[in-house]
């Protein structure tokens, strides 16, 4: 993993994903949905190109990417899905396979992911098992994209069963982050990639967290600076980490803090627009720093700091008290051990020793589970413990 400038006059930096013959490129800048091409087409193995997106992204970022291809030659089929986390199904994995083997995608040539996190996992995934694996290329359009699921080759859909429980590992050839695309971007989707972004300070960057503290509001308002700069630090982050652990056999598992509860809670309410997945992840994240300070390995004065950031900045910090939702603990608890990263029936954890140090553990029981759920459902209506 490294990070170093595109060139001498360039405001681009290039964070290198560092995994041999599957290392690629995070460019972070401004204009790069423009320029596109330029940056594509070096790691093109022929001029053609599938380029999925959803209907909110294509009507705002679609004509300068297709323009960008055109101009540089480059022949491309545009697949607009319909927006939203239920496109990361069986169903519109089906129909994307659909299309790309009527337009006769072949094994030289690449699909481009323009969109979030729903659109790269899926394309991921697509990619990943057309002609039994293609390259593709992402192009995140939301910042909880840019921060985490555009960079370390996790693709996959939803089950009913609990989220990215079907999927594999492939990983993109380049990931273009443009800051200039987070300006069309509602304050809501900003917050929910910025809990991403405060996951990296509280995993293993004390100072990170430090830094967030003081700017974070600067992130959240669009500031171009302060976002590419917080982009940067978690994608350096993240690359260090999967250079290190590809496939999660280990240290790549710290990666999911707040992602155990997250994932429940989102399951829970069905994977709807009620519950954006940052929103879920940052009330994750408090469920594992007071979970860490019941079990004795944090103080209450940082799980104090870490909630007195989230409502800082307007991240939530409690359960949403939602009309069509009863939570339930016991439910949460049984989606949990749906988990991926369960080993021999256990709950695999990721826990705080203190802001900016993670790990993992599996020596939890199920009963201090359910005592945070049960005490953080407390202040959601309609909840029954």
């Amino acid at each position: 993993m490294t990070l170093s400038k595109t060139d001498s006059d360039s405001p681009i930096s290039k964070v290198a994903v560092d995994l041999g013959p599957r290392s690629y490129d995070i460019l972070i800048g401004e204009g790069l949905l423009a320029s596109a091409a330029d940056h594509i087409s070096p790691v093109l193995r022929t001029k053609r190109v599938a380029v999925l997106t959803d209907e909110n992204v294509a009507g705002i970022h679609l004509e300068p990417l297709a323009q960008s291809l055109e101009n540089a030659g480059i022949d491309f089929v545009p697949i607009i899905l319909p927006a939203g986390e239920s496109s990361k199904s069986f169903s519109t994995y089906k129909s994307v396979m659909d299309q790309l083997l009527t337009v006769k995608i072949q094994r030289d040539e690449a699909l481009i992911a323009l969109g979030g996190g729903v659109i790269g996992d899926l394309t991921g995934f697509a990619a990943a098992t057309l002609r039994r694996g293609v390259d593709f290329i992402q192009i995140p359009t939301s910042l909880l994209a840019q921060v985490d699921s555009s960079v370390g080759g996790k693709t996959g859909i939803n089950v009913a069963q609990g989220k990215n429980l079907v999927g594999a590992f492939h990983q993109p050839r380049l990931v273009l982050a443009d800051m200039c695309v987070l300006q069309t971007l509602p304050k809501r989707q900003l917050l929910a990639g910025y809990a991403e972004i405060v996951k990296y300070g509280l995993l293993g960057d004390f100072e990170f967290f430090n830094w967030l503290e003081s700017n974070g509001e600067k992130v959240i308002s669009g500031d171009t600076t302060a976002s590419a700069y917080a982009v940067q630090q978690s994608a350096l982050a993240k690359a260090k980490i999967v250079a290190e652990d590809e496939r999660e056999a280990g240290k790549r598992a710290l990666l999911n803090l707040g992602h155990t509860f997250g994932h429940a809670l989102e399951a829970e309410s069905g994977y709807g627009p009620d519950l954006l997945h940052g929103e879920a992840v940052a009330m994750g994240m408090i469920m594992a720093a007071e979970l860490s300070a019941l079990l004795g390995y944090i103080d209450g004065q940082q799980t104090t700091r870490i909630r007195a950031h989230f409502d800082a900045v307007g991240l939530p910090t409690q359960v949403p008290q939602l009309a069509t939702i009863e939570w339930v603990s016991d439910r949460l608890l049984d989606h949990m051990r749906q988990d991926k990263k369960v080993m021999a029936g256990k709950l695999t954890l990721i826990l705080l020793n203190s802001i900016g140090s993670a790990f993992t553990t599996q020596d939890v029981e199920e009963a201090q589970i359910l005592k945070i759920l049960n005490q953080e459902l407390s202040t959601a209506s309609g909840s029954s413990n």
